[in-house]
Parts: C-alpha cells; structure tokens; sequence
C-alpha cells in the first residue's frame, strides 16, 4: 500500500429494494419499518449523516417510496445534505445510478452502504477510511464465519464439512476508489452481467484486489421480519424515555363576591376572584404547566385576556386546549398536581372533587390527580386575604418526538 493521501468521500445508500422477505407491512419495505421509534432508514442516514467523513450521501430509493422516504427524513438529524435518486430493477442496476449521481461531485472514494444495516457505527467507517488512505482501491469490512459449515445435495443429506478457515462474511459499506467501481459496473452493465451477489465481486471481476478489515458484530442486516423485530427490541431498551415536567403559576386578587372556582368546583365563600375569565386560579396554573412540557407558550398566547370572547369564560377550556395540544404532539399525561395558597376558603372538604375535575379535563385517572392546600400563615397579599395563588406540575411522556 502507498502512503496516506487526502481522500474525499461519497456515500451511496442503498434503499431500493422491496423486502418481500420481511413480508408485508402497513409501513412499507423494510428499510421503512420502525425500530426504536423511527424508521430503519432515518436510523442508517442519521449514523452516516453525523459522520465528519462524509462530504456527499445519496440514497437510491423505489419510484414508489417518494413520500415514505420524505417521511423518514423528517425524524434525522440531518447536518449533511441527503441528495435521493431512483433505483433499477436490481440492486445492481440501484448501485450503478448512485455512482453516476456523485460522477461530477469531485468524491475521490465512495462507501455503498445497504439501507437495512442501521446499526453501523463510526468506528467501522474510519477503519474503513484508513485502508483508503493507505492506498487500498477497495475494502470490505468482513466477519470471520463462526459457525461449523455443511454441504448438503439436493436431498439434504450432508457430503462433507467445509473448512471455516479463511472464510469471511461480509457486511457494508463496501467501499472503493470512485473511479474504479464506477468503471466496474459500468463494465458489467455493458457486459449484460447482472448475477454479482455484491459490489465487492464486481471488483474482483474487474481485477481489482479487495483487502478485508474487521467488521462490526453489530452491523447486522435486517432481512426477515424477526431481525426487524429483534432490532426494535434492541433500541426500545436502550431508549431513555422521554418525561417532561413543566411548572405553572398563577395568583389572582380576591374582591367581595359570593365564591370563587377552584378546579372547576365553585366554593361559596364571601369573596371571589377578581380576572377575565372565570379566574380559576388553579386550571390557568396547569394550564401553562402543560403548555410548558411541549414549549407551546403559555395562557396569555392562547387565550389573551384582551379578548373580550374569554370574559366569563369556564377554565376548563383553557386546560382541555392545552391537554389537546400535549397530545397532537405525541404526549401522554401523567401526572397532574395542583398546589392551592390561601388563608380561606377551606380546600380540604372539596379536595376528591376537585382531583375528579382535573381527571375529567386531562383525561387521566383521578389517582393521578392531586391538589393540596397551604395557607401563607398571615404573610403577604395571601396571608392578608388579598388573593389566591396557585402551583401546578404536569408530568408527561412523549413519543416519536425527533431527537
């Protein structure tokens, strides 16, 4: 091998094909499947994306996938422009157009990588990147085959033992000099050879020397339905969830009425709260405490007291929106914990009525519901009977939520 030159480098990503072994689905081919929460795809692009190596990707997708593939997109973290053209009839053929898509891209070195690898990891493209540099037209990063090999006739029956000894298997991203496997295959197209099992072997057949590099016990290949399975499986427990807590707070001043509404339970008492709305000091609290767990502002930008429509108007709209807008962003409340400041009226008669309201606005079991009580022992505006203030914590889990 010669000594290290500056290489450039291109990826094509190879996500054409049908998987028919992976049978049907509702979300397409396999390399659309979810794992982890996001397709199989979004899991491969976003390793290769995120790769400082990389200077062009393009992914050779099915004519008929277009909008499966813009949604696959949509959950990668993507730092590096994903170009996509249209795939042939074979993965051959597929190959071939991603080539000719980086002709005039200046890569020195391109990376073909199968789109239903998704656990390939950086470690492997810089040894990978080594071999090139050091002067290897092509690498494969291979696994030495651990099992025992038969071969067996037509019937079955087993003939003889096969040696394991020099025996690879071999993995993605094969990679090469461009200009080389370019030329490859467009040799082999020319020749009408479409029977190559990998891109490897069209280099070999063009008489180009493949050097081998330790691959990945990691870098599997999704092919049938329980590697899809198994692979969900593998992400789903290494995922941390994802619990948002958002605080809220709220104080409204008390003038001389018959009763005030807390959580949506009107007590008779010799004051009320003075506000637009109902002033229903605990729902506007956790309402902006929801709003919090999605960033979705708080209750002034949703329902701005300068609009004259909410004069009067029953909290529990307030916090029915907010619980509408956590869960069109794919959350689900948890828990719901309202903390009540006054000197008066008394909370604790009205309590199981009131975590009964808060239940029936968020939509969760009343034994995730909580509201407590304190006063403010004499001090301050609340001390003083000026006002009522409110805490309130929500707690909810989100899913499917881009990183």
């Amino acid at each position: 091998m010669h000594q290290k030159q500056p290489i450039s480098i291109g990826i094509v990503v190879v996500a054409a094909g049908r998987g028919e072994r992976a049978g049907a689905s509702v979300e397409g081919p396999k390399q659309y499947r979810s794992i982890g929460g996001r397709p199989v795809i979004a899991h491969t692009l976003g390793i290769l994306a995120s790769w400082v190596r990389a200077e062009h990707i393009v992914t050779v997708i099915h004519p008929d996938d277009e909008a499966l593939f813009a949604k696959a997109l949509e959950s990668v973290t993507i730092k590096l422009p994903i170009a996509r053209v249209h795939g042939g009839a074979t993965r051959q053929q597929s190959v071939l157009r991603g080539l000719q898509h980086l002709r005039d891209k200046g890569v020195t070195h391109v990376l073909i990588q199968d789109a239903v690898r998704p656990f390939i990891d950086h470690e492997l493209l810089d040894r990978i990147t080594a071999m090139l540099e050091a002067g290897a037209p092509a690498v494969l990063p291979a696994m030495p085959v651990a099992d025992t090999l038969k071969r067996a006739d037509a019937s079955g029956t087993v003939i003889d033992t096969v040696s394991r000894a020099q025996l690879y298997a071999a993995q993605t991203p094969q990679s090469f000099a461009f200009d080389i496997i370019l030329a490859a295959h467009e040799k082999a197209a020319a020749a009408d050879r479409s029977d190559f099992t990998d891109d490897a072997a069209i280099a070999e057949w063009a008489g180009h020397p493949v050097t081998i590099v330790e691959g990945s016990a990691d870098n599997v290949k999704l092919t049938v339905r329980r590697d899809i399975a198994m692979a969900d499986q593998r992400l789903s427990s290494h995922q941390l969830p994802d619990v948002r807590t958002g605080n809220g707070y709220d104080v409204h001043q008390l003038e001389p009425g018959d009763g005030v509404t807390l959580c949506g339970v009107f007590i008779r008492h010799d004051q009320k709260l003075k506000g637009h709305s109902d002033a229903d000091v605990a729902l506007h609290a956790l309402t902006d405490a929801l709003l919090a767990t999605c960033g979705a502002g708080d209750i002034g930008d949703h329902f701005p007291p300068s609009d004259p429509q909410w004069k009067g108007a029953p909290s529990r709209i307030f916090i029915e929106h907010a619980a509408k807008i956590v869960r069109e962003r794919g959350g689900t409340i948890m828990n719901a914990d309202v903390t009540l400041i006054a000197e008066a009226p008394k909370v604790g008669p009205h309590r199981d009525a009131m975590r009964a309201m808060l239940a029936e606005f968020t939509g969760i079991s009343i034994d995730r519901c909580s509201v407590k009580a304190t006063t403010n022992e004499t001090i301050g505006f609340v001390g003083r009977r000026e006002g009522i203030a409110a805490i309130a914590t929500a707690t909810v889990v989100y899913q499917d939520i881009k990183p």
